[in-house]
This record gives structure tokens, C-alpha cells and sequence, in this order.
């Protein structure tokens, strides 16, 4: 996708669907199983495509250096407004970058990370290949590459909620379709891309769903109530780490190690590393 584009989502992105339940969902899934995975702070971490910061402003909260990748000057404008309410400490550990992920090393300068985060960004590319390639060159020895994308297994639960009966019949062997967001996306699967990340020299750890029983009540037409939201995550993120839930999943995400000494972090909880 290009700037142009993301400057007429922009706000839509950043101030409408991340402000929803489902929004605060994948926030707080992803963030905890990234933590299940990452080395302590004040560890770098690269965020490409990061868009408006929503999933590495917490990594910064939380102590992390961070550095966040994107194409859209209009996003990024988006991420340095969101960053001004945060503390000044949180701040200083947030760096831009105004690049494309299929010329991160370059933009980076050759730097190495200790984890690079790709979350909702191959489904906009016909080719995920180049980009996943860019990922594994910038993560350390030892370091995380962690993707999140659309579910190729699961293409038909969206049309099928929206009870869009033929639509949902054809999804079934359909690697595409047109997003929330009203853009064009496509869908991968676990094996396939735990098959790429090895042969970037990425070892597959573990892989999870990032939100369901929203997706479900969203489609169907039910308002979720914010108060809720909590307590849906929690929920959310126990279904995420579970066979046949995970699988279900519109989106999943991916964890992986490059080769090489791993950093000290904690020990992944409840995720199963059968990736095909």
C-alpha cells in the first residue's frame, strides 16, 4: 500500500478501530504473547509497518528501545501525536523511520535488533517473501521475528457471521477479499510462512490466534460493551493459546528465533511449536 492510501485511512485506523473492543483485543493479546517471548528491556525492537505505534508504544512503556518503521507519512504523523501524551521518559526510547519494510536494512543502517515485530502488514503485498526477508535480516542472533496476518483457514467465518451465504462458500478456497477497512487483502497460513521464516535461517517457536469471540459478535451485528473489555480480553488471549480456538482465528500470529545465541528472556507459556 502506499502513503497515499494510508492517508485516507489514517484516522480511521488509528482513532476508530483501535479505539473499539476489538481494537484494545488485539493490543493486549499480541502485547502478552509477545512478553511470552522477548528479552528483558531495555532490549531494541524493531516495529515495521508499526503504523500509529499502538503495539510498540507498550514495548516503550514497558522499557524497551524502540524503533518504529513505516511508509505512511500520514501514520507516522499519527504515531508522533499519540506519542506526545505519553511521558517524556517513554519518549526518548521511541525513534521514526520513514521507509518501506522491503528496504528496512537499509533504513536501519545495517542496525540488528533483539525482536522485529511485522503485525497486519503481508496481507497488503501480493509477495510477503521480500518483506519476511527483510524481517529475518534485521533481527539478531538469537532474536525474535514475530508476524502477524490474516488466516488463510479461516477466510469464510467473516461472510458466513455477515450471513453472506455464496460469499462465505466461495471464501472457503479464497486466499483474498476486500478488508474492514475497505482495502484489498490477502491471507496466509502457518506452515507456509513458518516454511519462509526457515529458510531465512528463523526457527519457528510457537504460533497463536489474536482475536475470535469479537470478530464473531462484531460480524453479527452485537455492540460490545467498552466496560467489558477486560474482561473479553482475558478471555480473548486464553483461546488464543488453544487448539481448535487458535485455529479459528481470522488472524494468527507467528514467533519465531533467528539462529544464534539466544537472548536471556522468559520461557514461552502455553504456546505449541507444531508449525508444520
Amino acid at each position: 500500500m502506499n502513503d497515499d492510501t494510508w492517508a485516507e485511512l489514517a484516522d480511521q485506523f488509528a482513532d476508530e478501530a483501535y479505539a473499539s473492543v476489538k481494537g484494545y483485543v488485539r493490543t493486549y493479546v499480541l502485547h502478552r504473547q509477545l512478553l511470552d517471548h522477548l528479552p528483558p528491556p531495555p532490549a531494541p525492537v524493531l516495529d515495521v509497518g508499526g503504523g500509529a505505534g499502538h503495539q510498540s508504544f507498550p514495548l516503550a512503556q514497558a522499557g524497551y528501545d524502540v524503533t518504529l518503521l513505516d511508509p505512511s507519512e500520514a501514520m507516522l504523523a499519527k504515531a508522533r501525536e499519540r506519542l506526545a501524551r505519553l511521558p517524556s521518559e517513554v519518549r526518548q526510547r521511541v525513534t521514526f523511520v520513514h521507509a518501506d519494510g522491503e528496504n528496512a536494512v537499509q533504513a536501519v543502517d545495517g542496525r540488528r535488533f533483539a525482536a522485529v515485530l511485522c503485525h497486519g502488514v503481508l496481507g497488503y503485498l501480493d509477495h510477503p517473501e521480500p518483506l519476511i526477508n527483510q524481517l529475518c535480516l534485521c533481527a539478531a542472533d538469537g532474536g525474535i521475528v514475530s508476524i502477524m496476518t490474516a488466516n488463510a483457514h479461516a477466510m469464510a467465518v467473516r461472510p458466513a457471521m455477515e450471513r453472506r451465504w455464496a460469499d462465505a462458500l466461495a471464501a472457503f478456497d479464497s486466499r483474498t477479499e476486500i478488508g474492514v477497512l475497505g482495502v484489498p487483502g490477502r491471507a496466509d497460513t502457518v506452515e507456509e510462512l513458518s516454511s519462509v521464516l526457515r529458510s531465512q535461517g528463523v526457527e519457528p517457536l510457537g504460533w497463536y490466534g489474536v482475536w475470535l469471540f469479537v470478530d464473531w459478535f462484531e460480524f453479527s451485528g452485537t455492540d460490545l460493551d467498552p466496560a467489558d473489555a477486560p474482561r473479553i480480553a482475558a478471555v480473548e488471549l486464553e483461546a488464543s493459546r488453544r487448539d481448535p480456538y487458535r485455529g479459528l482465528s481470522r488472524v494468527f500470529h507467528l514467533v519465531g528465533r533467528k539462529a544464534g545465541p539466544p537472548e536471556p528472556g522468559p520461557a514461552a507459556r502455553g504456546t505449541d511449536a507444531d508449525t508444520g
